[in-house]
């Protein structure tokens, strides 16, 4: 059991909701089973305008390159949520960037605007990268791992220096600025200075790079004990710093009138994997992982069925009916979680779902725990 102290003042903060973008082929579970998903724009334009009006703050889009483990096709991750920031009126879409890949100067111009002409909805996922032939095809260096987070977390400080300094200067082993004054900067305001700043990950790199820099971590699906964990970890690396980072935690979300329902869909799906992709990306995910000094890298324990879904989301587990997946939410969010990252198997259907059958309920145990305590 977690040692952590309930925060009551922490705790009447509702719970945010973001949706994983399907902007890639092949749906969120690398699965022969029937996904009712598109990963064309015109698809996720009806579902972004569903999910605003269905209780979720946030989208992130997915960044991959080249074919892999499943998405065989991939939308730009900068350009498609720039698109949907321009097609809704109150989501909030995160863009996954990569260090290495991006000149962190010419992204941060790219969001400001993007922040500008949408009136301060967007935000940014920096990923340090797990995926090695992505950067050797494009000719770009494979660092190792924790020169990976160094360079990442470089690109954090370059980005928000350039989005808050009218002077910005970095000298930094990867990235340089010189007095630059970038025009026109994001929208800001005292609860938001500069565009959002996601990361991912779960190595003791990641988790320090969080408390140090990041304004958000997402962590892979996870039991309650083993969030809390993570919790702790960049907690208290951020309180050294004086600094505040929120948790959102990754969830596949299986939600169905009863719990026998769910778990034969979650069974199916695993029944269905497409073994040979899910077993290459379980070798290429473990070796980035693996590459860690503690060996605490994302997916070092991850079983085969935890990884027909990528981000381990089944473990998270939101599966059963409204009521048990509403609770199960609820006690994460006691450990800290602000936010789940949900993907869907049929994402129309299901997002509608949770809205008219769990948000209302996450609402009302909300209510009753501030009225308990």
């Amino acid at each position: 059991m977690t040692d952590q102290i309930f925060d009551r003042e922490a705790f009447a903060q509702p719970l945010k909701f973001a949706y994983w973008v399907p902007n890639v082929s092949g749906g969120l579970v690398v699965s022969k089973i029937e996904q009712r998903t598109d990963w064309s724009y015109d698809y996720n334009v009806q579902l972004a305008r569903l999910a605003e009006n269905n209780g979720f703050e946030y989208a992130l889009s997915q960044v991959r390159y080249i074919a892999s483990y499943g998405a065989a096709y991939q939308h730009e991750s900068t350009s498609f949520s720039l698109a949907l920031l321009l097609a809704t009126e109150r989501l909030k879409v995160i863009a996954a960037v990569h260090p290495g890949l991006w000149q962190p100067g010419v992204l941060a111009k790219f969001i400001a605007t993007a922040d500008q002409i949408s009136g301060g909805r967007a935000a940014i996922n920096v990923v340090s990268g797990w995926f090695k032939d992505e950067f050797t095809k494009l000719g770009e260096p494979w660092l190792e791992h924790g020169e990976r987070y160094r360079r990442a977390e470089e690109f954090i400080r370059y980005v928000r220096e350039i989005w808050t300094s009218e002077h910005a200067e970095l000298n930094g082993d990867f990235y340089r600025l010189h007095d630059f004054d970038l025009k026109p900067k994001p929208l800001s305001s005292p609860e938001r200075p500069h565009p959002e700043i996601f990361q991912g990950g779960n190595s003791t790199d990641a988790r320090g790079m969080a408390g140090r820099v990041s304004d958000w971590y997402f962590a892979n699906g996870n039991t309650p004990d083993g969030i809390s964990e993570q919790i702790r970890d960049v907690t208290d690396v951020a309180t050294v710093h004086g600094r505040t980072v929120k948790f959102g935690l990754n969830g596949f979300f299986i939600g169905r009138d009863t719990e026998a329902e769910a778990r034969d869909v979650l069974r199916e799906i695993v029944d269905k994997a497409d073994r040979e992709a899910v077993e290459g990306f379980g070798a290429a995910v473990k070796q980035a992982g693996q590459s860690t000094g503690d060996k605490k890298g994302m997916w070092q324990d991850s079983e085969f069925a935890d990884l027909v879904q990528y981000n381990d989301g089944f473990r998270t587990g939101l599966i059963g009916t409204p009521e048990q997946i509403a609770t199960r939410m609820i006690e994460y969010k006691k450990r800290g979680v602000n936010l789940f990252l949900l993907g869907f198997l049929h994402y129309l259907e299901d997002v509608e779902y949770f809205g008219r059958e769990v948000l209302p309920l996450v609402r009302e145990l909300e209510a009753a725990e501030l009225e308990r305590v």
